[in-house]
């Protein structure tokens, strides 16, 4: 079942879709076959013309199964149609359907039309993928014409004829309308999956022209004072003026200024909301046809209930909501990418002073049980939980169902090292600062959840 299941959802419709057509066409020519070898058995008609056909029916099959597998490339528009193929193959039928019509006599009454319409099955498969489908038509309608011009050559009267051609008409034309619509309903298929995958990419182009737009709103200003303080800095100095030093102290301040908020706009580029990945997570998975629920259970105790935007998700501490989001957002990129899930299951809550997020869905399939190899995402997400104190499960349950869920610890007095990269040991002298970023001169401790009052003059950091 790995040919099955380690596919998507539209390489399924499309394995599907070539394996119905190269069905049908190997089913009508073991009919021949089959017939064939009966009546060669028992000795029921000439033996050559039969073992003729015999042959014929193979190598048929062989050819107009290689135009049909050419032909579906072709109708998805990933070739040329293969013209000189089809009059190969064309050929190979028509020799096929000669002695099948000359040993029509010794064929059983009632048999030769479906004989027939077999004979000329894995032809039309291929046949009727050309880019026009008048012309199918029209060439479907011709070689009933001169099949029913034949027919009383061989001892067949008008109306015996006429019958048989009508009767492998419906049968050609049942087959060739059937693959058609078939490959069209592909075609449209892959048209939307391709245009899924440039959505997202238009998504992601979006996204950087953002934060493009976000740091030259940023920079721009500041960077044109500072080249004109600089410049009249300069002049100042040439001439021996004292007021160059307070421009270049000027330049000094907005530089930093610029430094503290290009750090802003990246720490929001690269910080996770929680409540928007769950709005994220919640319409992308419904995009993909992937039902989505979302609980929270912002207090102890607190049943569960379908998320609507949530003010409880924002009381959470910042750094708590960012280790979460990531979790939402990769688990949700695991789901589209990996297994062929229908339904899955977000929850949030809190239990023993840690927040707790499970991500649960269905169709994970053998890719369930595949081991997490280093640098993989839940491997990144293991490192980003575990610089908050957190951590990170992730495994299959029963059948085909898998389970992700971490685990962040919320700052408070129970938990003293939540939030950073450990919790501080407890000892007999004074409580150990827990590691993490010194603060600025000025900058007092703020309460948990909050961000910490700021006096204007930080330390310097690089960008």
């Amino acid at each position: 079942m790995g040919l099955w299941s380690g596919r998507s959802g539209a390489a399924k419709v499309d394995l599907y879709t070539r394996g119905s057509v190269y069905a049908i066409h190997w089913g009508a020519v073991l009919c021949v076959v089959l017939v064939a070898a009966v009546l060669l058995v028992s000795a029921a008609g000439r033996p050559l013309l039969v073992s003729a056909v015999l042959l014929l029916a193979l190598v048929n099959g062989v050819l107009c199964h290689r135009l049909a597998r050419t032909a579906i490339e072709a109708y998805l528009g990933r070739r040329a149609y293969p013209g000189r193929l089809l009059a190969l193959c064309a050929a190979a039928t028509a020799g096929l359907a000669a002695p099948v019509v000359a040993a029509g006599t010794t064929v059983p009454e009632g048999l030769l039309p479906l004989l027939l319409g077999c004979c000329l099955a894995p032809l039309s498969g291929g046949h009727c993928l050309l880019p026009r489908a008048r012309t199918v038509a029209l060439h479907q309608v011709l070689a009933l014409v001169v099949l029913a011009a034949v027919l009383p050559g061989a001892g067949y009267g008008a109306g015996d004829a006429v019958a048989v051609a009508v009767t492998v008409g419906l049968i050609t034309g049942w087959l060739a309308v059937t693959v058609r619509v078939s490959l069209w309903v592909l075609a449209v298929m892959w048209k939307l999956h391709a245009a899924r995958d440039v959505e997202a990419r238009l998504a992601v182009a979006e996204e950087r022209l953002r934060f493009g737009r976000d740091l030259h709103d940023v920079l721009g200003r500041n960077l044109a004072v500072i080249a004109l303080k600089s410049e009249l800095a300069v002049e100042l100095a040439h001439r021996g003026r004292p007021e160059a030093a307070d421009q270049m102290t000027e330049v000094q301040r907005i530089a930093r200024e610029s430094q503290r908020e290009v750090r802003e706009v990246v720490r929001g580029y690269r910080d996770a909301d929680l409540r928007a990945e769950l709005d994220g997570a919640s319409s992308v998975l419904a995009a993909a046809g992937i039902g989505c629920t979302v609980l929270t259970a912002p207090h102890r105790g607190a049943v569960p209930r379908a998320h609507g935007g949530g003010r409880e998700l924002s009381a959470l501490d910042a750094a708590v909501q960012s280790a979460l989001g990531w979790v939402v957002r990769e688990a949700a990129t695991n789901i589209l990418r990996h297994g062929d899930a229908r339904h899955c299951t977000i929850s949030v809550g809190l239990v023993e002073g840690s927040a707790v997020l499970t991500v649960e869905n269905d169709g994970a399939g053998a890719r369930a049980s595949a081991p997490v190899g280093p640098g993989s995402g839940l491997a990144g997400l293991r490192e980003r939980l575990a610089a908050v104190g957190g951590s990170l499960e992730a495994g299959p349950l029963g059948g085909d169902r898998f389970r992700v869920a971490a685990r962040v610890p919320l700052p408070g007095p129970e938990n003293p090292g939540a939030g950073g990269a450990g919790t501080a040991a407890p000892s007999a002298g004074p409580v150990p600062r827990p590691p993490g970023p010194r603060r600025a001169p000025g900058e007092h401790r703020s309460a948990p959840g909050r961000k910490p009052l700021r006096t204007g003059t930080e330390p310097k950091e690089p960008a």
